[in-house]
């Protein structure tokens, strides 16, 4: 059984930036919050803590490069990951239906009061 999610990593991967930068990491490789901030709407100061917050829940890796750090997704983080996310949906897919069955009895009572 996988185990269950963290809120560490349900922040992380909830924010559309850190998403937006996980996705440009993996269609073009390492690169470093420079590089990055060159492709997006916000300053490099603001991808560097976006990048550390990846980090820290292990969705990309760090090494130096220069005065910077070069950043890259760990892929088999992000794998767990979304084997953690997966799950998660699949168990308030399970509870809707329940709650589905629920209200469809609710409504069946109350339009069938004899029965």
């Amino acid at each position: 059984m996988t185990p269950p999610i963290s809120e560490e990593l349900w922040s992380a991967v909830g924010d559309p930036m850190r998403r937006q930068l996980l996705d440009l990491l993996l269609a073009n490789g390492a690169a470093t919050a420079t590089s990055l901030s060159d492709r997006l709407p916000v300053t490099r100061q603001a991808v560097a803590k976006h990048l550390v917050v990846l980090d820290r829940v292990g969705l990309v890796t760090a090494t130096p490069a220069g005065r910077e750090r070069r950043y890259q997704v760990d892929e088999e983080q992000l794998a767990r990951a979304a084997a953690q996310l997966a799950t998660v949906g699949a168990n308030w897919d399970a509870r809707l239906r329940r709650i589905k069955k629920i209200a469809e009895s609710i409504e069946r009572t109350k339009n069938n009061p004899n029965r």
